[in-house]
C-alpha cells in the first residue's frame, strides 16, 4: 500500500515537458532552447590566451614529431644492422 502511494505522489510530480517525446518538432524546439541557454553560460577564453595554448600545442606537437621520427630512424637502422 505504501509504495502504491509513493508511486502515485512521484506521478504527480512529473512536469509537461518531461512527457513531450524528445523526437517531435517540440522536444526538439526545448532541447535547442536549453542548449542556447547553457551556452550563454560558457566564459569563452580570450583571444591572447587561445593564440598562447594553440602556439603551444603546435610547438609540442613539431616536437613530439622530430623526437618520435628520431627514435623510429635510429631503431630501423638498428633492426636493418641485425638482420643483414
Amino acid at each position: 500500500m505504501t509504495e502504491k502511494k509513493k508511486k502515485n505522489s512521484r506521478e504527480g510530480q512529473e512536469n509537461e515537458s518531461s512527457m513531450i517525446s524528445p523526437y517531435s518538432p517540440a522536444g526538439i524546439r526545448q532541447f535547442y532552447l536549453e542548449v542556447a541557454a547553457e551556452f550563454k553560460k560558457i566564459v569563452w577564453p580570450d583571444r591572447k590566451v587561445t593564440l598562447g595554448l594553440s602556439g603551444f600545442v603546435i610547438l609540442l606537437t613539431v616536437l613530439l614529431s622530430i623526437y618520435l621520427g628520431t627514435i623510429d630512424f635510429i631503431l630501423g637502422r638498428l633492426v636493418g644492422l641485425v638482420l643483414q
